[in-house]
């Protein structure tokens, strides 16, 4: 049982430390990369590198992204087109399918994929048909390596039970479904209307059809959003015990999102306060169930692959989210993707037509890039770590650098609070200062450190 003076104490660091900060889905961020970004010929280069280092040992990984939704969910940060003409479907298919060519035309030797991950957008937009031409097209070119992954994203309010077959057939035994709330009020709000029997039949049939892992996402500091709300989904969900859940703390960034999050005012939103109840009820509703906390946002049971690679300390975090294993080079295909050699990062225009119209002249739809320096390799690696592992080392001299002692200093209030352990070689987060997880990655960003954005640029950390 919680104390009163635990709770306030916990009450008294959200209001110190929630502060906006990056999500470390790579580093460095997008925000800081390169201004000058990265040439077609460098992105080439360090691409080819990574492959030649890791495709006969680990393989690589695709991340397909298919843009499309039939409506716009007003809480959704993601890349997408909003439609419901599905002859946009085929176009869009062949386009990536000739942007995979491009690089297997690159590529020394056929590539082994270990993992591909549909995303999106609405992955479950496309027809089955139309999935089944696109990784089948993909595979022509491709081996798989013996223990592969694919896995793709599917809204349960038109994932069919011919999807859902049609998938697996082709490889595919993870899926996540977007739930987010079940309160219609927060739903109307978001305009993501899903009732709970949509769910129950997606995640049913998955498991009938034999997929090894289904994920359920779940979003605490929605507008509206009560301890009730959370209560009675987490209640909901525990009826269909997914394998694993994701459960995001909403990312209010209307300045970036656009239209979408200015459909609701910031005082519809749950305080910090508020906000942080939401999170330890659910924490604690999912700890009771058997769920463990892996890394930050994401619980898994202990059957799942995912707590696995937690223990054996080989979960991976990348643009994708955490990720059961890692591969050096991920290919991003489709618009707006973005791929990752190790050393480099590049990102695909984000409009459906100049995407098609670059692809279609052949070539590669670069609209942006970064490559990393050594120094960035090394924080690349801490912060991995940290958000990976909650703890990271500096032991080998590897992983020294000179600002060392000044990301530390950096973690001396953090280090009063109790929030973060730190000796000679290492530190450790304890396991309640797991949700301050960023601000301990932030005080080891050097390029946030040295360039402060003068206006806010990302969403709070807490």
């Amino acid at each position: 049982m919680v104390s009163r003076g635990e709770l306030i104490m916990a009450e008294a660091f959200i209001q110190k430390y929630n502060i906006p900060g990056p999500r470390y889905t790579s580093y460095p961020t997008v925000p800081f990369w390169d201004k000058e970004g990265i040439s077609i010929d460098d992105w080439k280069r360090t691409m080819i590198r990574a492959f030649n280092e890791s495709n006969k040992t680990e393989g690589i990984s695709l991340y397909i992204h298919l843009p499309f939704c039939e409506n716009l969910c007003t809480f959704c940060g993601c890349h997408k087109r909003i439609t419901k003409r599905h002859e946009v479907e085929e176009p869009y298919i062949q386009t990536v399918l000739k942007e995979w060519d491009l690089y297997c035309d690159l590529l020394p030797e056929r590539p082994r994929i270990k993992e591909i991950h549909l995303g999106g957008g609405t992955p479950t937009f496309f027809s089955p048909e139309n999935l089944t031409e696109l990784i089948e097209g993909i595979l022509k070119r491709a081996d798989k390596c013996e223990q592969y992954e694919f896995s793709f994203e599917g809204h349960p309010n038109n994932t069919t039970r011919q999807h859902l077959e049609t998938l697996y057939k082709l490889g595919f035994k993870r899926n996540s479904f977007g739930v987010q709330d079940y309160d219609p009020v927060v739903q109307k709000t978001i305009n993501r209307i899903q009732p709970f029997e949509k769910v129950e039949q997606a995640t049913q049939a998955s498991r009938e059809i034999g997929y090894t892992s289904v994920s359920h996402d779940l979003v605490f500091g929605l507008p509206h959003q009560t301890k009730e709300s959370i209560i009675d989904t987490i209640t909901k969900t525990k009826e269909l015990k997914p394998d694993r859940i994701a459960f995001y703390s909403y990312a209010h960034v209307p300045w970036i999102k656009g239209v979408g999050q200015r459909g609701y005012d910031e005082k519809d939103l749950p305080s910090a306060e508020e906000k942080r109840v939401l999170y330890e009820t659910g924490k604690r509703m999912l700890d009771e169930l058997g769920y463990v906390e892996i890394g930050m946002d994401h619980f898994a049971l202990k059957s799942d692959n995912m707590y696995e690679a937690m223990v054996s300390k080989s979960l991976h975090r990348n643009f994708m989210g955490y990720t059961a294993g890692k591969t050096k080079l991920m290919i991003g295909l489709g618009m707006s993707s973005i791929s990752d050699s190790w050393y480099s990062f590049a990102q695909n225009v984000k409009t459906v037509e100049e995407y098609q119209k670059l692809v279609n002249e052949g070539e590669i739809p670069l609209l942006r890039g970064h490559l990393l320096t050594e120094e960035d390799l090394i924080i690349r690696e801490h912060i991995l770590n940290i958000m990976c592992h909650f703890e990271t080392s500096w032991e080998e001299d590897r992983l020294k650098f000179p600002e060392l002692e000044e990301c530390l200093e950096r973690l001396s209030e953090m280090e009063a609070d109790g929030l973060v352990k730190i000796n000679e070689t290492g530190l450790q987060l304890p396991e309640h200062a797991r949700p301050f997880v960023r601000n301990v990655c932030m005080a080891f960003d050097l390029r946030l450190v040295r360039n402060k954005p003068e206006t806010r640029i990302f969403s709070m950390t807490i």
